[in-house]
């Protein structure tokens, strides 16, 4: 399992980059890895608003359909429109295939979130 050290992480197995007060957010290697193919992927709307947790896009794979979430909160200013046509980007490369970019509402809201040493941990008590 390839874990970028350089990103943070949740517990639902999204990552984000933050740039000030902007977070690219993308699905990590391991939940590409356990989805498996991915056929489909359901961006979330430009400037729509997502709490933290929240639901802002779908993830169709051959197995499985998996809610995509938000690790902060904030308002969505970019999606990657690519994934639209190809969405088996995120498999080949899920940390250069972002899916959306969202300016953070809360800066604190970054501090709840995994490093990748953690996250690393917690991935390992799930296998």
């Amino acid at each position: 399992m390839n874990i970028n050290e350089n990103l943070l992480y949740t517990v639902e197995h999204e990552w984000i980059s933050v740039e000030g007060n902007k977070g690219r957010i993308g699905i990590s290697d391991y939940a590409q890895h356990h989805l498996g193919d991915i056929v489909y992927v359901e961006l979330p709307e430009i400037e729509g608003s997502a709490a933290m947790g929240e639901s802002i896009g779908v993830i169709e794979s051959v197995k499985a359909v998996a809610s995509m979430y938000s690790p902060v909160g904030g308002t969505v200013l970019e999606v990657n429109e690519e994934l639209e046509s190809a969405p088996e980007l995120l498999n080949e490369d899920c940390y250069e295939n972002w899916v959306a970019v969202i300016e953070i509402s809360d800066p604190s809201e970054v501090d709840m979130l995994l490093d990748a040493k953690a996250y690393a941990a917690f991935c390992a008590t799930l296998d």
